[in-house]
């Protein structure tokens, strides 16, 4: 493992966090909001993006042109069931989710939540370091470092944990905003 490596891996971290942030809800409708629901369909639990289209005509509404209209019961049910707060409303094979406005409460509760994914993001960042750090301590064990060039690789996986947990930071505050 090298420090770029280290660098692409400490990057696909936040691009997830990034990710995980999208399936907040809002109060601005955002079809990634469902990312994280599965349907129970045809004896497995199945992303809801594959069992209809979904749209956004507006900023308060999100819509789901169910494709087999079986499913409705079942897809109504999971998103009752997921923590996004939103009652869904059935139109033949048209399920419609309005997106109501946030509740000082709720914003309390998302914001807990986005912090929550943060602190697991910058433990993942952690984790990656130390990974890095056992390897190159290893390899120094097996002489193939030397003293000044482990010290250098230790000093470089800090200082790209300190710019990735900065970056989780900012990018936290951004979505409390």
């Amino acid at each position: 493992m090298n420090l770029e490596d280290l660098d692409n891996k400490m990057s696909s971290s936040i691009n997830q966090f990034e990710k995980e942030l999208l399936t907040i809800r809002t109060s601005r409708a955002n079809p990634s909001m469902l990312e994280n629901i599965f349907i129970d369909a045809y004896g497995s639990k199945t992303p809801l993006n594959q069992l209809g289209n979904i749209s956004s005509p507006d900023s308060s509404m999100l819509t789901i042109q169910v494709w087999d209209t079986n499913l409705i019961k079942n897809i109504e049910n999971s998103i009752l069931e997921s923590n996004l707060g939103i009652n869904p409303q059935v139109d033949g094979s048209l399920v419609r989710l309005p997106i109501p406005k946030l509740s000082e409460e709720r914003r309390s509760e998302l914001s807990k939540v986005a912090s929550q994914y943060a602190e697991n993001f910058k433990v993942s960042i952690r984790n990656i370091r130390r990974d890095f750090i056992e390897i190159k301590k290893r390899e120094k064990k097996e002489s193939q470092l030397s003293e000044d060039e482990l010290k250098k690789f230790l000093s470089e996986a800090q200082n790209y944990t300190d710019k990735y947990i900065t970056n989780i930071d900012k990018i936290l505050e951004q979505k409390k905003i």
